[in-house]
């Protein structure tokens, strides 16, 4: 017998198995009416009236469903109901630029969006053939009184979302997520970290990343409690780790970094202690933060690796019972690695460093796309774009970034979108954007500018001049000035000698 594996089976489950228990905790501090708690039926019900008030539209199977918002409530049933009714969810990343979110709208052929109200005026020039604010005309869409048209044929193969990801290029690309894709990681991911119904998690990750790293459906198919988390503070963080719970968490090194600053100043013991267990991916944190978090916090630090393309789980690093005894830092050197391959996943270096991955979480293509499709997939393998190695245990360790992408507080900035902003300062001759070291953020976006002869300009006038034109995470926090910059002899900008600069004293050429 063979079913089709599909996005619905978690919300099905979680209504079957825990209806009268709380599934959600929205966030409570928003401009768009909080829906409180719900439980996992009431979850149901609300995205049955939801794909019912689409089917009223005429917006069927297929078509494609863009939400700009921070983590909330409505964002998160989005995600958990639209795909199992055979449409199409493309979360975009809310902290873009007007012109972005409407490129992106553009290329999805998104003929539905829904914005945060926070985001309304900024993004009032962004259109679609249907568009609703996720306040009261969200809520007025819903239509309780109808049964939504069923999925004709429900696809293991077919599109459950699109994510946007910065990549090698000034555009970025669509990653198509199958319903087979997204099922896999979901329940993988579910084994690894041995998530329960006794489990609360925090959504301290942006659910437009991956779906949420694919978390949302993971903790709704074993019926855990799922807090919303709106905007992150290390402060905050704590106080709803005590008030509900949690014990679980996902996010960039940043997000625990500002942890760490808050609980410095916490009254009483740090909450969750022996009882939180945090996911890290984005970019490897240093060791010396690893061991902060278990010996400051007492959390358990746990790290994958992967990209949007991989839904992302590629590798995941856990701590070992073989660990219980190790020094802390040696415990910590080991946990810093990206970790061994996943279960159903295959991990090989290529001949020029490059890691290649084989799985059911890699992507099917790129929407729209087919020879950047052909190219990430070339031989059967998924082409990650990093440099690694893989020792004798099946460890990864990521020692380069082959792509010219930056990973800076969990998020991907293309380099050449950044250079293309920079460029078009009349005062700017040459630019080339890199990932520099960086405690806090992983990789801070530094620019090193060649001035155009006669022309004059400062860091600070270039900093501004980029504002408007990129999303303000991509903006350089650090901008150099050189004569030259250094070149191969075909003319190619040697952006690895531009960084040995600025990691000469590290083992590798990213975090």
């Amino acid at each position: 017998m063979r079913v089709p594996l599909t996005t619905r089976d978690f919300l099905d489950r979680a209504e079957l198995v825990y209806g009268d228990r709380v599934g959600i905790v929205d966030e409570p501090n928003q401009p768009a009416p909080s829906l409180g708690e719900l439980t996992y039926r009431e979850i149901a019900r609300r995205g049955r009236a939801l794909q019912a008030g689409l089917d009223a539209l005429g917006v069927g199977e297929g078509e494609r469903i863009a939400v700009v918002s921070h983590n909330a409530g409505r964002l998160l049933e989005c995600l958990l109901s639209l795909p199992s009714s055979g449409r199409v969810v493309v979360p975009v990343n809310f902290r873009l630029q007007p012109d972005e979110v409407s490129y992106i709208v553009g290329h999805s052929g998104a003929r539905v969006l829904f914005v945060d109200p926070e985001l309304e005026a900024s993004l009032k020039r962004v259109e679609a053939e249907h568009r609703f604010s996720t306040g009261e005309e969200y809520e007025q869409l819903l239509r309780f009184d109808t049964e939504p048209v069923p999925w004709s044929e429900p696809d293991e193969d077919a599109t459950a979302t699109i994510n946007y990801t910065s990549g090698t290029t000034a555009r970025p690309k669509g990653v198509q997520m199958t319903h087979r894709n997204e099922w896999v990681n979901a329940v993988t991911f579910a084994m690894h970290m041995q998530l329960s119904d006794r489990d609360v998690y925090m959504h301290t990750l942006p659910m437009f990343h991956c779906n949420g790293w694919g978390l949302p459906y993971s903790t709704a198919g074993v019926g855990a409690r799922q807090v919303v988390l709106r905007k992150v503070d290390g402060a905050e963080i704590l106080r709803r780790v005590e008030q509900h719970g949690v014990t679980v968490m996902a996010g960039a090194p940043a997000v625990w970094n500002a942890v760490l600053d808050a609980a410095a100043d916490w009254d009483g013991e740090v909450p969750g202690r022996d009882r939180v267990r945090i996911i890290v991916a984005g970019a490897p944190p240093p060791s010396k933060t690893i061991a902060r978090v278990e010996a400051e916090l007492g959390w358990e630090f746990n790290q994958i690796y992967g990209l949007t393309e991989t839904a992302p789980l590629i590798t995941i690093n856990r701590p070992r019972a073989e660990y219980d005894d190790l020094e802390p830092e040696e415990r910590a050197k080991r946990l810093s690695r990206a970790g061994v391959p996943a279960l159903g996943t295959r991990l090989q270096v290529s001949d020029s460093g490059e890691i290649l991955a084989q799985g059911n979480t890699v992507l099917a293509g790129y929407w729209q796309n087919p020879d950047a499709s052909a190219e990430a997939l070339e031989g059967g393998w998924f082409h990650t774009g990093d440099g690694g190695s893989i020792d004798d245990g099946g460890y990864l360790t990521i020692s380069d970034r082959k792509k010219d992408v930056i990973i800076t507080g969990g998020e991907n900035v293309s380099s050449i979108e950044v250079e293309d902003a920079v460029f078009s300062h009349p005062a700017v001759a040459e630019v080339a954007v890199i990932g520099a070291p960086d405690e806090k953020w992983g990789e801070m976006v530094t620019a090193v500018v060649v001035v155009a002869e006669g022309q004059q300009v400062t860091a600070e006038e270039i900093v501004a001049h980029c504002r408007g034109r990129i999303a303000g995470y991509k903006i350089p926090k650090r901008v150099e000035f050189r004569d030259e910059l250094a070149r191969t002899a075909t003319g190619k900008i040697q952006k690895f000698k531009l960084r040995e600069a600025f990691w000469s004293d590290a083992d590798r050429q990213v975090n």
